[in-house]
């Protein structure tokens, strides 16, 4: 075993020593300060984040298995963010939850780390402080939610909102069974039980190898994750032994095997961002264009809301993650290691389909091409994203005429006017909801759309947007449209009565109007009053070091990693 790095704390009679093992004498055996590992469980448990609300009971159980194998378990209360939750948007405080985590990772005694996340953005989060760590790291996932019904039928969290909202705004559902509906949607403890971004990363955790194999997608009620989290404390004092750490798992087949993984479960655009982040902080090489070139021919292969029909607790049942990955195991790197030391692909042997209708086989997939798209051209030169899956066939090559709006603020007041000129043809624009512009790069991107649209049966349209949107949403919508407008993007430059042409099968997004008359306009009054951002603060510091979504959207000083090592001492 290397030399614990708590021991530079820990170890010797000098006076720096005792007071850090005096502190630290609180009920722990007194040989906890020879040679045992110290382990820290980044718990992410808040009452005001309901998705992990939960996680003390999984530490619990980590604790049991950490002692278990010779380590010292130590709760390490983590920033947690709840993505129904918190305003303005949780993905501005991701980087500031990275970095937290990150210095106290560092800061602390500590020679592995076991990761608790759930919510949105809290695993992206922990892999990102961990990959600038890089000490041995382990991610448990609180898991997806149990299936609630309404009126009989299964209700997806986040995709059934999107859904019923549409529905009363459209004159079909009565406002008082909308508000019904709201009791049947969250039956118990755990994330959305939609193939949201919640349960993508906690997927994507395990195919990075940063999870114990077979252990995302667990429901979080069920008696097996708890199983799972005391063998995951066993395991991180193994890691500690053996120095496996993230570096040496997250390479770059890890990712382009997440890519893999993400086109075939059908999985959440923002995985994008996270994906690019977490590799920026390990100096893996991934860059946007991967996303098609890896994904593109991937099937979809995993029938869950809201690309298909089923949820989280279907999946499980079905043979989960490692069956659907079974499936697509030739285009899978046999390189990829975990976190137990074995390559990804040796769990996947005998993870059998137990229900062909939720998870698919390769020859007969949900589609046959489902991976995200990456789209170019004069409204996008750093690229924007599709997800063909949740997408309208028919519009995947469209034509219509801009109805721009500046901001979220000004959508809402004019979107149901009777007299906005629009219709079903027309391409909604939404700007200045990009890293900086809103700031934060909110999940705004999937419109709601007109109400008289919606009177008169429209349920889809194309919408183009500079922000993001959650996993559980669905419809023909162009995301992250990099540069955003507030970066001096040409989405900036969109007046409305401007046609615009998608076309995702060759993979262009094209304002039609002439070069010579681009170069000539400026940003309206009205959108770069939009821009002018906080004095003060961490919004202060976002806006001014945020990347753009086609990198990730980190802070420019925080890409990259600084490692573990702590040069000075305290006293």
């Amino acid at each position: 075993m290397p030399e614990l790095r708590s021991s530079s704390w820990y170890a010797g009679d000098d006076r720096n020593a005792y007071i850090h093992r005096a502190w630290m004498r609180r009920g722990v055996p007194a040989d906890s300060f020879d040679g045992r590992p110290h382990i820290a469980i980044a718990n992410t448990a808040s009452e005001l984040t309901p998705c992990n609300v939960h996680l003390d009971q999984v530490a619990e159980s980590v604790k049991r298995g950490v002692w278990e194998a010779g380590g010292v378990p130590l709760n390490l209360p983590v920033m947690s963010l709840g993505e129904t939750q918190v305003k303005p948007t949780a993905m501005l405080w991701r980087n500031l939850a990275a970095m937290a985590a990150e210095e106290m990772l560092r800061a602390n005694p500590i020679d592995g780390v076991v990761l608790l996340g759930g919510c949105d953005k809290t695993i992206p989060a922990l892999l990102m402080a961990a990959a600038s760590v890089d000490i041995p790291s382990v991610v448990v996932s609180g898991g997806p939610m149990l299936t609630g019904t309404f009126r009989g039928t299964p209700l997806g969290c986040g995709t059934g909102v999107w859904k019923l909202s549409e529905e009363v705004r459209a004159g079909t559902l009565s406002q008082a069974a909308f508000m019904r509906s709201e009791s049947s949607m969250i039956r118990s403890a755990g994330h959305c039980n939609t193939m949201g971004t919640a349960s993508t990363m906690s997927c994507l955790a395990e195919v990075l190898g940063m999870s114990l194999p077979g252990l995302a997608g667990v429901p979080a009620p069920d008696a097996r994750l708890l199983s799972g989290a005391h063998e995951t404390g066993r395991l991180v004092v193994e890691m500690v032994h053996d120095d496996r750490r993230p570096s040496t798992i997250m390479t770059r087949e890890s990712f382009l095997n997440a890519i893999v993984a993400l086109a075939a479960i059908g999985g959440s655009t923002n995985a994008v961002v996270h994906l690019l982040a977490i590799a920026g902080r390990l100096g893996v090489e991934l860059t946007l264009d991967d996303f098609d070139l890896v994904g593109a021919d991937v099937p979809l292969l995993v029938d869950l809301q809201p690309a298909g029909r089923g949820l989280m607790e279907d999946f499980h049942r079905a043979g989960g993650l490692l069956a659907a990955l079974r499936e697509v195991r030739d285009l899978l790197s046999s390189q990829a290691i975990t976190v137990t030391g074995a390559p990804l692909v040796d769990y996947l042997q005998d993870a059998d389909i137990w229900d062909p209708e939720v998870i698919r086989s390769r020859t007969d997939p949900l589609k046959e091409s489902a991976g995200i798209a990456v789209l170019r051209g004069n409204l996008a030169p750093r690229g924007a994203v599709i997800k063909p899956a949740a997408a309208s066939p028919e519009l995947l090559q469209h034509r219509g005429r801009a109805v721009v709006f500046d901001s979220i603020e000004d959508f809402r007041a004019r979107i149901d006017d009777p007299e906005l000129d629009v219709d079903a043809s027309s391409v909604l624009v939404l700007r200045g909801c990009g890293p900086k512009g809103y700031p934060g790069m909110p999940e705004v991107a999937n419109m709601p759309l007109p109400k008289k649209l919606l009177e008169s049966g429209v349920r889809d349209m194309v919408r183009i947007c500079d922000g993001r949107m959650s996993g559980t949403a669905y419809g023909t919508v162009v995301l992250h449209v990099s540069p955003e407008a507030a970066a001096g993007g040409p989405l900036a430059l969109v007046h409305t009565g401007d046609y615009i042409t998608l076309d995702v099968p060759n993979r262009t997004l094209t304002l039609d109007v002439p070069d010579s008359e681009l170069a000539q306009r400026q940003p309206s009054e009205e959108t770069v009053e939009g821009f002018a951002g906080p004095e003060r603060g961490w919004q202060r510091l976002y806006v001014d070091h945020v990347q753009q979504a086609d990198v990730g959207a980190d802070l420019d000083f925080l890409v990259g990693s600084s490692g573990a090592e702590v040069t000075r001492e305290s006293h």
